[in-house]
């Protein structure tokens, strides 16, 4: 049985080549939406060393379980303590992201997770998506709220900056179209001029015919007018000049795109950016360098720059930004001094409606088999906070939705109030 999400995938992609149609319609679809508060969904893909972003930087533990890889204490960016006294830090290379803690608008989320921890990247990024970690192959958790968006139909209530449609983005009525950089969201065509606006005349009349007794060929159509209808307004995000430098890369190009088409008023409500590379097996280094560095680098200095975009812009106070990755990483460091996949992690939200601090609690990283907060024979931290009071707390004090059915369940005890 084909899946809707495998003919989104594959389908597309073999439709328009069979029929010759531009290779950019493989990439986009439909979408639904009306403009209010923008919410930015920012994916660390590989699962992020939680324990290398906020550092228990005064337990001991931490430094004889990581002998090569632990940042050093006098190097951390301190940040605080949590409600039991424990004192944490950011990683040296996350300055921007601490000078927004400073500001009271970034949230520290601790111990975040779910019971059972899937180690499998797929499966970790589809519970994660689905928010149910017994049906992670469901629509979507931010499809589920697209799916409740009022009439009438708008192309671009969601806005992904990969290439392909992450899980919770996948809906029941609509679909997000694909867009890593406005600068190629344009027609394909050889021809330029009138010619090139007489094909997308005609694509637009055929896209325009809804085929009854052939859904998929429906489901293609609709894509492709959703679009071309879309082409001009996406277009104007290419002549946004931002208010400060983004870094030049591809992570901060997506937060630049984002934050033009937020000032351009697009419409859109939900935004999917992501960044890899943290599947952190060897060479992670330590404060000095390495691989880890980078990677932090790369996160703080680009969202610090879309922050201060934002703020500049007259934005920020209708932006919230949500960070997680689908699961944090061993305690210990291994024998190639990196670390393998864990089970807790951390997650972030950044904006200016955010109540900034830290949240929930750090773990104790003794390694006796009897510490609560650890668990895998004291291998792995233990969640404290399930993701889904996270999302149950965006959805229904930000987005305005109603968690519970949106969610399947009440999550709402426990959620922090992060605004």
């Amino acid at each position: 049985m084909i899946t809707r999400r495998d003919f989104i995938r594959d389908g597309v992609a073999a439709f328009t080549v069979s029929f010759a149609a531009p290779a950019f319609l493989s990439d986009l679809a439909l979408a639904q939406g009306v403009r209010g508060r923008n919410l930015v969904v920012v994916y660390l893909s590989g699962g992020n060393d939680a324990l290398s972003t906020v550092i228990p930087y005064q337990d001991p533990f931490y430094y004889s379980r990581r002998p090569a890889i632990a940042i050093p204490a006098g190097q951390v960016l301190q940040i605080g303590s949590d409600r039991t006294g424990k004192t944490l830090g950011l990683h040296p290379r996350m300055t921007g992201l601490r000078d927004i803690f400073n500001e009271g608008r970034l949230a520290v989320i601790q111990r975040t997770g779910y019971t059972n921890s899937s180690r499998s990247h797929f499966q970790g990024l589809d519970i994660y998506g689905t928010a149910d970690p017994n049906a992670p192959t469901g629509v979507g958790w931010l499809g589920r709220y697209l799916d409740t968006l009022p009439s009438p139909v708008d192309a671009l209530a969601g806005w992904n900056a990969t290439r392909e449609t992450p899980r919770a983005l996948i809906s029941r009525l609509v679909s997000v179209p694909a867009i890593p950089d406005a600068r190629t969201y344009s027609l394909s065509s050889p021809n330029s001029g009138a010619e090139a606006l007489n094909e997308r005349t005609a694509a637009t009349r055929i896209a325009s015919h809804v085929s009854v007794n052939r859904p998929h060929l429906s489901f293609v159509n609709g894509s492709i007018k959703g679009a071309l209808d879309t082409l001009d307004r996406v277009g104007t995000v290419n002549t946004y000049a931002p208010s400060v430098a983004y870094p030049n890369n591809g992570f901060a190009l997506a937060l630049r795109t984002v934050a033009g088409s937020m000032v351009r008023g697009i419409g859109t409500k939900v935004y999917w950016v992501q960044t890899g590379g943290f599947d952190t097996h060897a060479g992670q280094g330590n404060a000095g360098g390495g691989s880890y560095a980078n990677l932090m680098g790369t996160f703080s200095d680009g969202l610090s720059a879309f922050y201060t975009d934002l703020r500049n812009q007259g934005l920020l106070n209708d932006t919230l930004v949500l960070q997680f990755s689908e699961f944090g990483r061993r305690i210990s460091e291994n024998g190639s001094q990196g670390t393998d996949h864990g089970a807790a992690g951390v997650m972030m939200a950044m904006g200016g409606g955010v109540r900034g601090g830290i949240y929930g609690t750090a773990a104790s990283l003794d390694p006796n088999a009897a510490n609560p907060t650890l668990e895998n024979a004291g291998n792995d931290v233990r969640y404290e906070t399930d993701f889904r009071a996270v999302y149950s707390r965006i959805l229904d004090g930000w987005l305005g939705a109603n968690s519970v059915s949106l969610l399947g369940g009440d999550f709402r005890q426990g959620a922090p109030a992060i605004i």
